[in-house]
């Protein structure tokens, strides 16, 4: 297992000012860091080579939005999705990322009215295949995560996210899980993380508030041991969100705070992954 912090609960992008603060999670024990992938004009080839120098591994995540979405019925606004995900990728190999995960398929927080239409369905497949394809020639997986019926229309549960990724059929293309969406869409943890054990590639360790893992509602006993019970050994990264980007505190409904310190939640949460895999593991 390799354990990871998404640094979204710090920051829209990494720069030296974040240094101390991957210097403090290499120190906790963490393998590596998940960087926000929004800005993609940053300097990625030399932010591999400071978090090679604090031995830290990558994964990376990135949205789409409504001007380049990749279900868009316009084939501009599609061909601008495909594009931005394939720049993202480039970016994702300049600075060592191993996984490009996040809900890039479709407009974040966009809605129709209604679920997904056949035409989106196949737009979306197109859309990623193109995505995939670019994806193993720079030598990074896609982790395609649905979001709850909240904050999306085209992927919610994570049976639809497998189904996509197994249409996509590229190499490149899995999906990933993340616990907070499961608390809100899955009626049954266990039989999901089987059910999609074939495409998954990913997991995100997310609190029902998406503050510190393990003091919330999850029910964590059965994502633990649903995920042992597949033989789940890749990267297990916390996805926790504070108020210190405004746009993204307001993108996920977060007012208050709901921890002590950003590294508190860090440490802690560290702490009670370790602890829940080895339990599990018997």
């Amino acid at each position: 297992m390799k354990y990871g912090m998404n640094l979204l609960l710090w920051s829209g992008e990494v720069d030296e000012a974040m240094l101390p603060t991957l210097e403090k999670l290499k120190g906790m024990g963490y393998d590596g860091v998940e960087l926000p992938m929004f800005n993609l004009d940053l300097d990625y080839a030399g932010l591999g080579k400071r978090l090679d120098d604090l031995g830290l591994e990558r994964t990376a995540v990135t949205v789409r939005n409504v001007e380049d979405n990749p279900i868009s019925p316009d084939a501009k606004v599609r061909a601008k999705g495909i594009e931005l995900n394939k720049k993202t990728l480039d970016c994702c190999a300049a600075v060592g990322a191993q996984t490009l995960c996040g809900p890039y398929h479709s407009a974040i927080g966009h809605f129709s009215g209604s679920g997904p239409t056949q035409d989106e369905w196949g737009w979306g497949v197109d859309s990623m295949r193109a995505a995939a394809e670019h994806a193993g020639q720079v030598g990074v997986k896609l982790g395609v995560e649905a979001l709850n019926r909240f904050e999306c229309y085209f992927l919610n549960a994570h049976a639809d996210s497998a189904r996509f990724a197994r249409e996509v059929n590229h190499p490149a293309c899995g999906m990933m899980y993340d616990t907070f969406h499961a608390n809100i869409e899955e009626k049954d943890i266990v039989g999901t993380l089987e059910e999609i054990k074939d495409v998954l590639c990913h997991v995100h360790i997310s609190e029902n508030d998406r503050s510190t893992p393990g003091a919330g509602n999850v029910n964590w006993e059965k994502n633990f041991s649903g995920l042992q019970k597949i033989g789940y050994d890749g990267w297990m990264v916390i996805e926790a969100f504070g108020m210190a980007l405004p746009e993204l505190a307001a993108a996920t409904r977060i007012w208050r705070r709901m921890f002590y310190t950003e590294l508190k939640l860090a440490e802690q949460g560290l702490a009670f992954m370790k602890s829940q895999v080895a339990k599990y593991r018997g």
